[in-house]
């Protein structure tokens, strides 16, 4: 008797609800922006003293902060560094840590037996006290934290490049590659770049909430953007002594950090799974 067979059910993705989250809070921030800067038009750094501590209205989304000055545009502008500079820093990381792990892998040797003498000084210490000798040497400021961040982070990306290239270099399009007279700029351009990619974007997508944490941790304690600069770890500290009589003032930046840094989570997590980085390590 001829068995009937049942088609099978599409599968739901995985990470399906998760990129409508994505999109809805980048649908929002965009309808806000275009609120805040077409029709509001604030100088986030103007201040009016006569107009400070005010409630929602709609002149005033989101309020004024203690010296008159519009929430909701500063936010927005608080946003754009925080995340400009976290992506510049992340941006700088990768640029300075592939070549170096790509060179490396390749070359083996002394350059190896350099470099990893190299990353084991960076990595013998944590992240954030690292980050924070650095700032205090080189001064408050933006810039500098920017530049220590990648002082710090390039050696991750340098050293997860390495390892995926020692790998691959054994293989045996590898081995053709070299007896067909492929230069090892060439070799590590055309073949061994496109493997490590896929590792390299997970790691930068977990890697930018930790940058963004990192960037608005140092501003709130001062060594990150300086007054009147609207960042959000700075509008934090702004809002600190106000926290009793207008809690908000450091709640919305607070809830920005904590829904831009879970987003770059679930990108992390999303990206993992599309480039199979789990089983690709595994085997």
């Amino acid at each position: 008797m001829r068995e009937l067979s049942i088609p099978a059910m599409p599968r739901r993705s995985k990470h399906g609800w998760q990129g409508v989250i994505a999109f809805l809070f980048v649908l929002v921030t965009i309808v806000a922006s275009i609120y805040a800067f077409g029709w509001l038009k604030y100088d986030p750094n103007t201040t009016d003293l006569g107009d400070r501590l005010q409630e929602m209205s709609m002149l005033h989304p989101l309020g004024t902060d203690h010296l008159g000055r519009d929430v909701l545009t500063r936010l927005l502008l608080g946003g754009q560094q925080t995340l400009g500079y976290s992506l510049l820093a992340l941006g700088a990381a990768l640029l300075i840590g592939i070549p170096f792990g790509l060179i490396s892998g390749y070359r083996r040797g002394w350059v190896d037996r350099i470099f990893m003498r190299i990353a084991d000084s960076f990595l013998s210490f944590p992240d954030t006290i690292v980050a924070i000798v650095l700032s205090g040497l080189l001064g408050a400021g933006i810039g500098n934290l920017v530049l220590a961040i990648v002082v710090v982070k390039w050696v991750n990306y340098a050293r997860l490049v390495r390892s995926t290239v020692l790998s691959e270099a054994q293989k045996d399009y590898v081995q053709i590659a070299r007896t067909n007279g492929l230069s090892p700029a060439t070799i590590m351009r055309r073949h061994l770049l496109p493997h490590v990619l896929g590792h390299v974007l997970v790691l930068a997508s977990l890697d930018l909430g930790k940058i963004i944490l990192l960037i608005s941790a140092f501003s709130y304690i001062g060594l990150g953007a300086q007054p009147p600069t609207p960042e959000w770890g700075a509008m934090l500290n702004d809002s600190r002594p106000y926290f009793q009589s207008r809690p908000e003032l450091m709640i919305y930046p607070g809830l920005a950090i904590v829904s831009v840094v879970l987003l770059a989570n679930m990108l992390g997590d999303y990206l993992r799974d599309r480039f199979d980085v789990k089983r690709e390590v595994q085997s």
